[in-house]
């Protein structure tokens, strides 16, 4: 392919990303007229506690593993190895806990916010310092997460990065003003098909040109890419069993178990056995969306094992590894320009 088709929508790109825009907002414009004149704050914040698992359990899936794993765990794995996949051990740890240990304290107390109950456990001050904190941390996160997709539209479409970031926040402050929780956990809900939808097209692309999958593990393993154990105890080490398994734990517990924007989605559920199956299912998601990420970081280094457009400076970081391939994935070459 020559460089001048990158960065470039086809018809039929620019016809694919309308509709996701389209539909994002015509969601939160759906229910924003159906929840007219009857919307309180409850409805708002926790959906009138009327959801059921399944569409929860996709928001909850989609609220964190959003393009920052999309473009940041194949690149990872791409480079270091497949050890992130232990994270999955992690990820079965922290939702069995989220579930059984703070999910029914959060549930029983039918509160909107996880800041109520430092309040009613300490007391306000320690709740509006609760709050300013998360807030802090959301707009940090925010920033990131709003790039990272920018990032992406930016290489596949050569859209100027800045209007792509202010577009992206526009579109999700749209539908979240509009339609409340509802709105986000169903756009979440249609976002993480077509996440999984991504995944499942660029690893069925890359195992067709690549001659099947015993070339793409023969390749791992030979490249020290199925480095999936690693016992070391040093802390300093970049990742290992003990890092990912306890590090990891703790990480994600802190999300799952306590941060507001995944306790908001659990406790919107309509009973606290929806609100747990919503957790168990998300799991399934979890390693799924971990599955192919990883898969896709194993595919990327079997096609670039011999030159890579990293420290060939072909691409200006290590992110846009996976953005460049999806883009000629779907092309005429599917990196054969790299190799």
């Amino acid at each position: 392919m020559a460089s001048s088709e990158l960065g470039r929508f086809s018809p039929w790109d620019y016809v694919v990303f309308a509709a996701v825009l389209l539909i994002s907002g015509s969601i939160g414009i759906y229910y924003a007229f159906v929840g007219r004149g009857k919307t309180t704050s409850k409805e708002f914040l926790t959906g009138g506690r009327s959801m059921t698992a399944l569409p929860v359990a996709l928001s909850l899936t989609a609220s964190f593993m959003s393009a920052v794993t999309i473009l940041g765990t194949p690149a990872d794995v791409y480079r270091y190895g497949a050890m992130f996949s232990i994270f999955a051990i992690s990820y079965a740890l922290v939702v069995f806990i989220s579930a059984e240990i703070y999910l029914p304290v959060f549930y029983r107390l039918n509160i909107a916010s996880t800041y109520e109950y430092l309040e009613l456990r300490f007391n306000r001050s320690v709740r509006i310092l609760g709050t300013v904190i998360f807030i802090i941390e959301m707009i940090l996160y925010t920033g990131i997460v709003i790039y990272a997709p920018a990032l992406a539209l930016n290489q596949v479409s050569g859209f100027n990065l800045w209007g792509a970031m202010i577009a992206t926040g526009l579109v999700c402050t749209f539908y979240c003003t509009l339609g409340g929780l509802k709105a986000v956990i169903w756009t979440d809900a249609f976002q993480i098909v077509i996440m999984l939808a991504g995944f499942i097209a660029v690893i069925i692309r890359g195992v067709v040109v690549q001659g099947g999958i015993q070339t793409i593990i023969n390749d791992s393993y030979y490249g020290g890419r199925l480095n999936f154990w690693d016992f070391d105890p040093h802390p300093l080490r970049r990742h290992t069993f003990w890092t990912i398994i306890i590090g990891g734990t703790f990480l994600w517990t802190g999300v799952y178990g306590v941060n507001q924007t995944q306790v908001q989605r659990y406790i919107a559920c309509k009973s606290k056995f929806q609100a747990k199956l919503s957790l168990y299912i998300n799991l399934i998601g979890l390693w799924a969306i971990l599955a192919c990420a990883v898969l896709s970081g194993l595919i990327i280094f079997s096609v670039y094992k011999d030159c890579d457009p990293w420290t060939s400076h072909r691409v200006s970081a290590p992110d846009q590894v996976f953005v460049n391939p999806v883009v000629m994935g779907f092309s005429t070459g599917f990196f054969t320009d790299y190799e």
